[in-house]
């Protein structure tokens, strides 16, 4: 999707103006990053290039490798591998996808906030690392609740009332 929706050999108006999510998430955490580090007294402006910047300081560029579609993706697709009513899956795709997005921005925010008071980050292990190691916890948390839902949800089919 990056790739058709970037101006080059394989570019596509098309998926451009109509199908770019990679776009859109990256100007929602902006968005989002934007309201949480205002909440916390810092003043921003967006930039061209998907950079949200303090005032009159450092800036924080959203790239592509910062939207978090890989865990994203592994969410989705170990939700969709799994049997269980379409309506649930798309409510645990969804609950999980937004849990995934807001920690993706408060990780953007703390980063913004650390690098404007010269702080490093913990273990001298960067952010994009940080945000993996802590999305995944998250995910392995899903999972074991997604996986309580779906015995919950098989036991109850094997104990319905007028089966033996």
């Amino acid at each position: 999707m990056i790739g058709i929706a970037s101006p080059g050999k394989l570019y596509s108006g098309f998926v451009d103006q109509y199908l770019d999510y990679v776009s859109w998430i990256k100007n929602t955490l902006i968005a989002a990053t934007g309201w949480l580090v205002a909440m916390f007294g810092y003043e921003t402006n967006v930039e061209p290039g998907f950079v949200i910047r303090v005032i009159g300081k450092r800036g924080v560029i959203v790239g592509s490798s910062c939207v978090g579609y890989g865990v994203y993706s592994f969410w989705i697709a170990y939700v969709v591998a799994n049997s269980m009513a379409i309506l649930r899956k798309i409510a645990w795709i969804v609950g999980g996808v937004l849990l995934l997005w807001l920690i993706n921005t408060i990780r953007i925010s703390m980063f913004l906030i650390a690098i404007n008071n010269n702080r490093t980050m913990p273990f001298g292990i960067d952010h994009h690392t940080w945000f993996n190691i802590v999305a995944y916890v998250f995910i392995f948390m899903m999972m074991y609740f997604f996986n309580q839902q779906l015995n919950k949800n098989k036991h109850a089919a094997n104990h319905s009332p007028g089966q033996l």
